[in-house]
């Protein structure tokens, strides 16, 4: 018994001070967006930051952008990625194309990836300046605003990016622990490739690509960076309009920050509990 608990007793103290701040935090921010924050002389518990905060556009335009962003991302993401897995599951030379889709995306910093989407995309990036030299443009306003448009396609185009190496590699590896014997089984009773795919290997990974497409969906839709310096002037993603927020120098305004951090984290619990219902999916389909 007590080797069994030996290594939860050492990982204690780390746990408790990190769940312990993280707690704090959370606790700060939530009395915070009720109004309480006695330090600028705010000691009344309040709805009223809620009901302003969810009527204002601005906010249900930044929600709109960063579902928008999120879900168009991720999907698109999925799609290709579970594509690319089985392509690689096909392909000859899996360990070289494995080592590239690794070493590539999955190892550079969001942000690093902003700036080289910045430095493809822009309007003076890269793309533009191929597309000049092959006549197709004449001038730089032609080329159309890839970056801090409206439509959020650098952003996007980042996430995907980072995203479909991770979701391909996710269902490559179960992909490539389903027996072959079922594909054959299936080829040789008169089915083609695209069937097998679409009515014996989809449903088995199917789990997978779900509980992956949540935890992207999760990241995307509460991180900062890109969004920050990929994103258009109006309307801002949560996470960037939060900051925005913070920074006011009016600190009688953070209630409404701590507001929007409280949806944020509302959204990520549900995320979690969708994730661990998958993932008892995945379980019970394993065992």
């Amino acid at each position: 018994m007590l080797n069994r608990l030996k290594p939860y007793i050492m990982l204690a103290p780390v746990t408790l001070m990190v769940l312990g701040i993280f707690a704090m935090g959370l606790v700060i921010g939530f009395f915070q967006s009720l109004g309480y924050f006695p330090v600028v002389g705010l000691k009344d518990f309040t709805l009223k930051y809620y009901f302003e905060v969810l009527r204002d556009s601005s906010f249900l335009s930044s929600l709109k952008f960063s579902l928008y962003t999120s879900l168009i991302s991720s999907i698109l993401a999925v799609v290709i990625g579970v594509l690319l897995a089985y392509s690689i599951l096909r392909s000859k030379h899996r360990k070289s194309i494995e080592e590239i889709i690794y070493k590539l995306p999955i190892i550079i910093p969001h942000s690093i990836a902003a700036l080289l989407v910045y430095n493809i995309l822009a309007q003076s990036g890269v793309l533009a300046r191929i597309l000049y030299l092959l006549g197709f443009i004449v001038e730089q306003n032609q080329f159309p605003s890839l970056i801090f448009d409206r439509g959020g396609i650098g952003i996007i185009v980042t996430y995907i990016w980072k995203e479909v190496p991770f979701i391909a590699m996710v269902v490559y590896t179960v992909l490539s622990n389903i027996s072959d014997k079922l594909s054959d089984a299936a080829l040789n009773l008169g089915a083609n490739r695209r069937q097998v795919f679409w009515r014996i290997l989809l449903p088995l990974i199917m789990p997978s690509i779900l509980s992956s497409y949540i935890i992207i969906f999760a990241f995307s839709f509460g991180a900062f960076e890109v969004p920050y310096l990929l994103g258009p002037t109006s309307p801002k993603t949560l996470p960037v309009k939060a900051y925005i927020e913070y920074t006011n120098p009016d600190l009688t305004h953070r209630p409404y920050t701590m507001v929007i951090n409280m949806i944020l984290t509302f959204y990520s619990i549900i995320l979690v509990w969708l994730y661990s219902k998958t993932f008892k999916l995945i379980s019970k389909f394993k065992s």
